[in-house]
């Protein structure tokens, strides 16, 4: 009888186990949670984590002036934007010049104007909400529980994560750097004039040269992937000038990039810093209305990945 009530026990408490497991799993990649929801007002000012709301840009009074528009650019008085297509490495890629003349026009949007773990929408939907002109998938944020989450200025996660990798941060002025959270709080990159965060990397260029290896690669993925990166070129000028790259990957028609090939585009186009953001099924690059990559989870369907954030660049 001992031995019956011993072996249920283990049973029962295998089972509890299970179940919280799975829980667990579920919380963290299933089961939406919203903490925040953005709602855009006149007023300029810095938030706190308790504060849900955010700053709208002042970029809305900006005056576009003629626009010129073609499949594969755009152009107005305040930014340029030309999108190349060519094929390296039996891969396609994409690679957007951007230069806009004021930095409230490079912003991020989180889906559903909500900040929350697994709040998710596709890349296109959440440009498309914000009438982008050119947006690129995030870092998807809310598929982690640690990390420094900044958006236009918002804070909204100031717990530090543990890895190697650094944060690619974007300043006021609409410059890019790289920071170790390890080495700074959410608070300090506040009061220092960072408005927005993106943690994942590896920094694939700084000061113009590689920091990758070829065998580098994000955690146990696969050595050839679908990318997106962002990159800023230096101008004498003061000029804000990006470089954006998307591939495509894990599919007949293009196999993906590694790390240190998406590092050599980067570098090809001379930026001074790089660094890449989410990938995989997650790569997606829209541009006038369109997504014109192919992005794929696992190369037999083509189709986006709801996100949990993008990189825009738009008057909204």
């Amino acid at each position: 009888m001992r031995k019956v009530k011993k072996h249920a026990y283990a049973i029962l408490f295998s089972i509890v186990l299970l179940m919280a497991n799975a829980y667990a799993l579920l919380k963290t990649f299933v089961l939406a949670t919203a903490v925040a929801t953005v709602v855009e007002t006149p007023s300029v000012q810095t938030t706190q984590l308790s504060t849900v709301e955010t700053t709208s840009s002042t970029s809305s009074a900006i005056n576009t002036g003629q626009i010129t528009s073609t499949d594969t650019s755009y152009q107005d008085d305040n930014m340029s934007v030309t999108i190349e297509t060519f094929r390296q490495n039996d891969t396609t890629a994409y690679v957007a010049d951007v230069t806009i003349s004021d930095p409230s026009l490079l912003k991020t949007a989180l889906a559903q104007d909500t900040y929350g773990t697994n709040i998710t929408a596709t890349t296109s939907s959440i440009a498309a909400s914000k009438n982008a002109i050119f947006a690129v998938n995030g870092d998807y944020y809310g598929a982690n529980q640690t990390g420094y989450v900044i958006k236009n200025g918002v804070l909204y996660r100031d717990t530090a994560r543990s890895t190697d990798y650094e944060d690619l941060v974007q300043y006021t002025d609409g410059t890019l750097g790289v920071i170790s959270e390890a080495e700074t709080t959410a608070q300090a990159l506040l009061d220092s004039g960072v408005v927005n965060t993106f943690t994942f990397g590896p920094t694939l260029i700084e000061d113009g040269e590689i920091t990758v290896s070829t065998s580098d690669e994000v955690g146990r993925a696969m050595a050839d992937n679908p990318r997106t990166a962002i990159g800023i070129i230096e101008e004498e000028d003061g000029s804000l000038h990006y470089i954006f790259v998307v591939s495509d990957g894990r599919s007949e028609e293009s196999t993906g990039l590694s790390l240190y090939e998406l590092a050599e585009i980067m570098q090809s186009y001379d930026v001074d810093l790089a660094y890449n953001l989410d990938g995989g099924g997650s790569s997606t690059m829209y541009f006038n209305g369109q997504v014109i990559n192919k992005p794929t989870t696992n190369g037999s369907t083509i189709k986006e990945r709801a996100v949990s954030d993008i990189v825009y660049i738009g008057y909204n």
